[in-house]
This record gives C-alpha cells, structure tokens and sequence, in this order.
C-alpha cells in the first residue's frame, strides 16, 4: 500500500522547482477549470466523447531524449486512485498532442490504463461524489525509449518514469456529476 501511495505522489503535483520553465497547458481546459464533455466518457453512465485533450509544452530541461504523459485522478474512490492515460516514449521533438489523437508520433506507446485499454480513457467519477481532480502531467526523461509495451501498468510506467525524469510539468482539471 505504502508504494501505491508513493507512485500516486509521484505523478501529482504542479513543475518540479527547479524546472520552472519546463510549462504545460491545454488549449482544451484552462488549468483549475472543469473538463469540457469532450474530456468526459462515453460509457458508465457518462455521456462525452472520450476524447483525449490537446496539450501543448515547452521544452524540456537539458538533456530531455523523450517525454511521457499521464492523466491520473487521485480522488478515485479504489485506495490508489485511476490511470486514465499513460502515453511514453514520445519523440524529444514533439511538444504538443492534438485533441482526440488517434495517430501517436512515431515510437509512442500508450500503455494500460486502469480500465485494461491501452488509450485515453475519459473522466467518468461516481454520481453525486464530490469534484474529482484530474492531474495531467508531461514528464522530460533521460532515456530514448522505455522499456515496456503497452500493456504495462501505471505502476510499472511510473517506476520507469521516476527512474529516468528530469523533470515534470502538470495541470489539473476537475469535473463531478
């Protein structure tokens, strides 16, 4: 339990101090603001368009050789929260994703999320809970390439990604029904 909990810190949080001017924003979301429908589910009861949102970030700290992003909600009511996307090896060339992505940048992988798909799958919180909290984070790594396929879990993404970050910048958005 102690590790689930030390993995769901390390993918929370806004940029790291001495990465400052490593910045992500969404043109799909204002940073604190609800998600759009777009962003929602489609299933489960929710009626959006699962569409992945549009994110756009500057360059990574010196000696960044690719990115990884993730869209993590830590208020999920399972003890260590929801992978919603987890999308690695993304070329060092690359700083923004188009909403609704369907064709990644060459090398990319979209690992497992905890639905057991390997794609963005949107926000979709109980009935009546309280404003979840949608923590998506870029993450600059020091490695080409991860070692994992895509059918690797958030927690062994993470364990790779903490091994090779240089650095990290994320936004929050909310959305309850």
């Amino acid at each position: 339990m102690l590790k689930l909990i030390l993995l769901g810190s390390l993918f929370s949080g806004v940029a790291m101090a001495d990465n400052s001017s490593f910045v992500l924003t969404s043109p799909s979301f204002d940073d604190g603001a609800q998600l759009p429908m777009k962003q929602v589910a489609k299933d489960n009861g929710c009626k959006g368009r699962n569409d992945s949102p549009a994110l756009e970030w500057t360059d990574g700290p010196h000696g960044t050789k690719s990115y990884a992003v993730t869209v993590y909600d830590p208020d999920a009511p399972t003890g260590s929260g929801w992978w919603h996307w987890i999308l690695f090896n993304i070329p060092n060339d690359t700083t923004s994703l188009k909403e609704a992505m369907t064709v990644f940048p060459k090398g990319s992988i979209q690992a497992r999320n905890d639905a057991g798909e390997s794609k963005y799958g949107g926000a979709c919180p109980p009935p009546g809970s309280k404003p979840h909290h949608y923590v998506i984070t870029v993450y600059a790594l020091k490695e080409e390439k991860l070692p994992l396929k895509s059918d690797a879990s958030g927690a062994m993404v993470g364990y790779y990604i903490h091994q090779n970050m240089l650095g990290k910048a994320s936004i929050v958005a909310t959305y309850s029904r």
